[in-house]
């Protein structure tokens, strides 16, 4: 078994895909509607096999976790080998993070951010990469 696709909730597709491609980096996979459904479109890091489907909507019960929480639930992370050279390239394309500098903890380091739709994400540095 292998995951492929992974659902984000957002309220407008067009200005997701802008955010998710523009400032993220992130490539466009698909992009179609066949009649009588919702539009299909995914995004996903170059490379990457799992693909984030932009899902327009809204939620009934919001899951999340409140705009301060650095950890506590529902994180999409995104793993990288140097948190702190992504961070501030992320910062240069006009990604605003909840903290000044990417954080410290026994797991590894991370720097915190939410999308325009208020989902949270995670750029993390596992440990072990953390002390090569």
């Amino acid at each position: 078994m292998k995951l492929t696709h992974t659902p984000i909730v957002v309220r407008n597709q067009d200005a997701a895909l802008k955010f998710y491609t523009d400032v993220l980096g992130f490539e466009k996979r698909a992009d179609y509607q066949l009649q009588g459904h919702p539009r299909w479109l995914t995004v996903a890091p170059q490379g990457d096999d799992v693909e984030l489907i932009l899902i327009e909507g809204v939620y009934s019960v919001d899951p999340r976790p409140s705009a301060e929480a650095d950890s506590g639930g529902n994180h999409h992370v995104f793993v990288t080998d140097d948190c702190r050279r992504d961070f501030e390239a992320l910062k240069a394309r006009g990604l605003q993070f909840k903290h000044d500098a990417p954080i410290e903890a026994p797991y590894g380091i991370s720097a915190y951010f939410t999308d325009p739709d208020g989902n949270h994400l995670t750029l993390l540095q596992p440990r072990q990469a953390a002390q090569q």
